[in-house]
């Protein structure tokens, strides 16, 4: 790319020579990231599966759908509590391993989740499954940046965060649809199922790695004293750990801004754009293939600049939703709106994960990574928290303005974050 303007890297460490001379030398690895891809695709679904088999699973267990829809929120708010803390505990543990370990967890969450004769008990396979998503979530960013050279982690983060957009596009639907043929039940025991395949692939197909970011050799792995995988102990004070809580600030609030109008788009749709309930289906998957365009630049145009790319995400984003609540009754108007909103935040969450790599020392990637899940399954959590009270209190005209002002309030933080470390590079 010729742009290599100082906003394309708005967080600068000290290049590592040892991972950049080891991975610059290796062939971009389609495999181990499309390995990766997959996992994530699993971890998904199994998190937003009971979205769609609401009324299925009310009906077995004799609660209310409010009811299993917490389910999801039980799910989330274990990621937020545990995620770092399981990361610290298993910091020292092999990264391959740990995936295909957690790979596993998830495969007995949703078996739990299949045979549970009530509502508590799936109530706890759900927490299970939490921990071990939120513990996933902690090393697969992580891992995909030790895979490349430090240009080509944007172009890794995308392919890797593909499995999560795959998800929501194909994933969910396909569970959901094969819960309505053959039973919720089964649908979550086929889930496991593929779980188990899925950390085979990643075993067989994921190249392992150490900490510091390079590959472990087969020599590095049976030298005697040598554990690989074996965690870079991180010194005490990390410089670039504000810089690593600012970027998951600005994740958080783009979660909150996001989630708290997503989560009610299906009422938005009917009641305040007078689609029919029949099209929300198909309107739901434009947006997902929109944002799977979105994507695909986040990981080609956008990558090696996503200080850029975040300002253009957002920004669009914003300007998107805001004609959607203004002309929310002309629907051409409303629709191309809907489709662009979906592209524009599609580039958002890999550009941030992209950026807090770029962030981050190559020491506390790990770490970094846990506090960017904590942050970003509190969005989740709160943003849909707050979207209830607002549609309660004033209305659903109300839910898409106070997303443009969350974003608002992260488009200031994103453009603040840059001019603080050019004064600091000056």
């Amino acid at each position: 790319m010729s742009f290599t303007a100082p906003i394309n890297l708005p967080f600068r460490e000290a290049p590592d020579s040892t991972e950049s001379a080891e991975a610059a030398g290796r062939p971009f690895p389609w495999v181990g990231l499309i390995a990766l891809a997959a996992a994530v695709f699993l971890s998904v679904t199994s998190e937003m599966l009971p979205t769609g088999l609401l009324p299925d699973m009310s009906r077995a267990l004799g609660v209310t759908e409010g009811q299993v829809g917490l389910l999801v929120s039980w799910f989330a708010f274990t990621v937020v509590l545990t995620s770092t803390t399981l990361a610290h505990l298993t910091r020292r543990l092999p990264r391959h391993g740990l995936i295909v370990l957690v790979l596993v967890v998830l495969a007995i969450s949703n078996v739990l989740t299949a045979i549970a004769p009530g509502y508590a008990f799936m109530v706890g396979g759900r927490i299970i499954g939490g921990m071990a998503h939120g513990l996933f979530w902690s090393v697969v960013g992580a891992y995909a940046a030790h895979l490349v050279p430090r240009e080509q982690i944007g172009r890794a983060v995308a392919i890797t965060v593909s499995g999560g957009t795959l998800a929501f596009v194909l994933g969910v639907p396909l569970a959901t649809a094969a819960g309505h043929l053959l039973g919720w039940r089964l649908s979550f025991l086929a889930l496991a199922a593929l779980m188990l395949v899925g950390a085979v692939v990643v075993w067989r197909f994921l190249p392992p790695v150490s900490h510091s970011g390079a590959r472990v050799t087969d020599a590095a792995a049976s030298a005697p004293g040598t554990a690989a995988g074996a965690a870079v102990v991180p010194q005490r004070r990390d410089p670039t750990m504000r810089a690593v809580i600012l970027v998951s600030t600005i994740t958080g609030l783009t979660m909150v801004g996001h989630y708290t109008f997503y989560t009610y788009i299906a009422p938005f749709l009917i009641d305040e754009m007078g689609v029919d309930s029949a099209a929300v289906a198909p309107l739901l998957f434009a947006y997902g293939i929109a944002g799977a365009v979105g994507l695909v630049l986040s990981g080609t145009v956008f990558g090696p600049r996503p200080q850029l790319g975040l300002v253009i995400g957002i920004a669009v984003s914003a300007l998107s939703v805001t004609v959607l609540a203004l002309f929310a009754a002309t629907l051409p108007v409303a629709i191309t709106a809907f489709v662009l909103w979906g592209l524009a935040f599609g580039m958002l969450p890999p550009l941030l994960q992209t950026r807090l790599l770029h962030t981050a020392s190559l020491r506390i990637r790990d770490t970094a990574s846990a506090i960017y899940t904590t942050a970003f399954n509190a969005g989740i959590g709160g943003g849909a928290l707050l979207g209830a009270a607002l549609l309660g209190s004033a209305g659903m005209k109300a839910v898409p303005l106070a997303y443009v002002g969350i974003l608002g309030l992260a488009f200031v933080l994103v453009l603040v974050s840059d001019v603080i470390v050019r004064r600091r590079a000056a």
